[in-house]
């Protein structure tokens, strides 16, 4: 089916800035994917160091109180921003065919996460958005104050789960809980670590499945979900406000809010990373449900401290130039987040080069860097110098739009 008289905005269209914080976003995702590439997400059940030399225990605090959450929290915050641009162009073209056509953009984009997550890697977030899309569209004419009310319950969700948690999870269930991470963890290194591509897939399916059908897991797992909403919901009040266009306007609010957030990130990751070194017994306690609020407050500050402070610097022109690689990695965000993928099971799975469990945090860190600058980087400008928009952009508006998509638009 082809959508008449409508297609993807053009070239000029396009807000620079929302393509640098993609790239920073994808930038800061890498990091903290990377070590689900190279090991088991039920690696470290019973609380132990899998890496415990001194520089690999530094990289992994400075990584998980810097990026952990963070960036794929920024990148659902500019989903949620996205969202009331692309619905809004959509309205004013065609308003009787908008929401329809809006409604297969993230069916499409909820197919490629399925497809991602159950074959390729079960670490996928895109189905996430896609589902909590789909709930934007359903409450897309709620006013600012059910928004905000949802963006605190969103906050809450978490501090009341571990509140559960802790009143209902025995000792004994948690020696349960730990048993069968372990058991995973085995099944996940012969899977991915000296299985074929076909094992990995079958490894990937299962972990979806079980992520999503386990009670535990789930319980958990719930927790990211909340996260997600609740900046898809800032970047959606950010944008149906237009407060993205009136930066100039906007900038002494900026800063007073960018550094109230650096303070209040800072505190935070202090206390939740402390406490998470300190207290790693698995099973919930008092002291870490004060760990895991004090890094969902952290969260949620660094990233509007990050988002506010590249907002700043991409005003001026010397950053812009600064910034180009960075913008360039952004205008192709689908392409490039599933490249990733591409790249790092190939080099730790069985069937690529099989370094699964032989890169700890600091040679993460490293890899991270280096194949976002040295690969990711030259290969999206490379692309760019002849095409509008990367392989996978333009496959998603093929799909959505129905016919091809003319080579000087954009989505």
């Amino acid at each position: 089916m082809a959508f008449q008289n409508v297609a993807p905005v053009s070239l000029s269209e396009r807000i620079p800035t929302l393509d640098i914080v993609r790239g920073f976003a994808l930038l800061g995702i890498f990091i903290m994917n990377m070590p689900g590439f190279s090991t088991s997400f039920y690696s470290g059940a019973d609380g132990s160091h899998l890496w415990p030399e001194t520089y690999n225990v530094v990289a992994e605090s400075v990584r998980d109180m810097l990026f952990s959450g963070k960036f794929n929290s920024m990148f659902s915050m500019l989903f949620g921003i996205g969202f009331t641009i692309q619905l809004g162009r959509l309205m004013e073209r065609t308003p009787d065919q908008a929401v329809s056509i809006y409604l297969r953009r993230l069916l499409l984009l909820l197919l490629f996460g399925v497809i991602h997550a159950f074959i390729f890697w079960p670490g996928d977030v895109l189905h996430i958005y896609a589902v909590l899309g789909l709930g934007l569209l359903l409450i897309r004419n709620a006013s600012d104050r059910v928004i905000i009310a949802l963006i605190i319950a969103s906050l809450v969700y978490p501090i009341l789960n571990g509140v559960v948690r802790l009143l209902v999870i025995t000792p004994e269930m948690v020696a349960g809980f730990v048993k069968a991470d372990q058991a995973l963890e085995a099944l996940e290194k012969l899977a991915y670590g000296k299985g074929n591509f076909f094992t990995a897939a079958a490894a990937s399916s299962r972990s979806m499945v079980h992520v999503y059908t386990d009670l535990n897991m789930l319980s958990r797992f719930s927790n990211f979900w909340a996260a997600m909403s609740c900046t898809l919901l800032i970047g959606y009040l950010v944008g149906r406000n237009g407060w993205i266009r009136q930066i100039p306007q906007l900038m002494p609010i900026i800063r007073k809010i960018q550094w109230w957030a650096l303070g209040i990130g800072i505190v935070c990751a202090i206390i939740f990373g402390t406490i998470g070194e300190l207290y790693r017994v698995p099973g919930p306690s008092v002291i870490k449900l004060v760990g895991s609020t004090a890094y969902i407050l952290c969260r949620l500050a660094m990233v509007i401290f990050y988002v506010l402070t590249i907002v700043r610097l991409a005003q001026l022109p010397d950053w812009q130039k600064r910034f180009a690689p960075m913008a360039i990695v952004g205008r192709m965000p689908l392409t490039n987040y599933l490249l990733q993928t591409l790249i790092a099971t190939a080099m730790f799975n069985g069937w690529g080069l099989g370094l699964y469990y032989q890169v700890g945090p600091a040679l993460g860190l490293a890899l991270s860097l280096a194949i976002f600058f040295v690969v990711q980087v030259p290969l999206s400008k490379w692309w760019l110098q002849s095409h509008a928009f990367g392989p996978m952009e333009w496959l998603w508006r093929y799909a959505t739009y129905g016919q091809r998509p003319n080579s000087l638009a954009v989505a």
